[in-house]
């Protein structure tokens, strides 16, 4: 088993392909499609990356695995199913309530809060198997409340926004349903109990102190060196730091943009009568 990880620039994401050399099986995961604001454009050069990736490689995508809704980027889920009709689309399935949460939001009245805009609803602890992957899934709520890690094969994890890379802490909490008590409870009881040399792949890296691009790190050193939340951080400690450094952030740049297409999958809007798609964004919004 092997991990290929891809960056956007533009929004420090990270996405990754997980794959064997022998079988050819992979994975995709966090997926990006690219938005420029200002043009109100979109483009896929960073999922063209990942495709380019596996069809080079003649790997059988067998599942697109988000590890929540991203607030930051949009999603590059259906560029890749459309490329890959055979593969499915997976998600936790509290994604339901994100999808309450923003459908009242952005006034979407014929929006099914269902989940079912997605292939496969993952629950708590499941196990799916494909190819020659098994894939559990550990809800970890708290950045947003769908949150999920993926742990492959019981050596490797993916945790989204959660856990970053252990120079610099963890994802912020201020998103509607976040909740910094959940992802002290999320790290402490589902991450930080995982064996130490499990390898954990971060969903950001923002590069501080002008280091170079980080992605891969270990639950062992996490809880070791982690700013925000380490062996010993004890829970009111977290939760008046997470929240009062939540305080002092800015909303991401794609935010309203992002939510509005990634809690429906990640398919953009319908072209109305005139052939064009349109975003909606809610002005004034308390």
């Amino acid at each position: 088993m092997n991990v290929k990880n891809f960056f956007d620039k533009d929004t420090s994401t990270l996405s990754y392909v997980v794959f064997d050399k022998i079988t050819k099986d992979c994975l995709v995961i966090d997926p990006v499609l690219n938005f420029d604001l200002e043009e109100s454009t979109f483009s896929t050069k960073s999922i063209d990356q990942v495709y380019k990736f596996i069809k080079k490689n003649n790997f059988n995508l067998h599942m697109i695995l988000e590890t929540h809704a991203h607030a930051d980027h949009l999603s590059g889920a259906q560029f890749m199913k459309d490329k890959f009709p055979k593969s499915k689309l997976a998600i936790g399935e509290n994604i339901k309530s994100v999808q309450k949460t923003f459908k009242h939001i952005f006034n979407f009245k014929n929006f099914n809060e269902n989940g079912l805009q997605f292939d496969l609803l993952l629950k708590d602890n499941s196990v799916c198997s494909v190819g020659s992957f098994k894939i559990k899934t550990l809800f970890t709520p708290g950045h947003t409340p769908a949150c999920v890690s993926y742990l492959i094969n019981e050596k490797i994890i993916f945790t989204g926004d959660v856990l970053l890379m252990h120079d610099f802490g963890t994802g912020r909490c201020d998103f509607p349903g976040g909740s910094s008590e959940q992802m002290y409870n999320s790290i402490k009881t589902k991450l930080y109990t995982l064996p130490d040399n499990v390898k954990v792949f971060v969903g950001h890296d923002y590069m501080p102190n002008g280091r170079k691009l980080g992605y891969k790190s270990t639950i062992g050193i996490q809880k070791k060196l982690n700013p925000h939340i380490n062996s010993m951080t004890q829970k009111k400690q977290f939760i008046k730091n997470r929240d009062n450094r939540d305080k002092t952030l800015k909303s991401p740049r794609l935010l309203l943009q992002s939510l509005q297409v990634n809690i429906d999958a990640g398919k953009l809007p319908v072209k109305e009568q005139n052939k064009q798609r349109y975003l909606k964004i809610p002005i004034n919004q308390k």
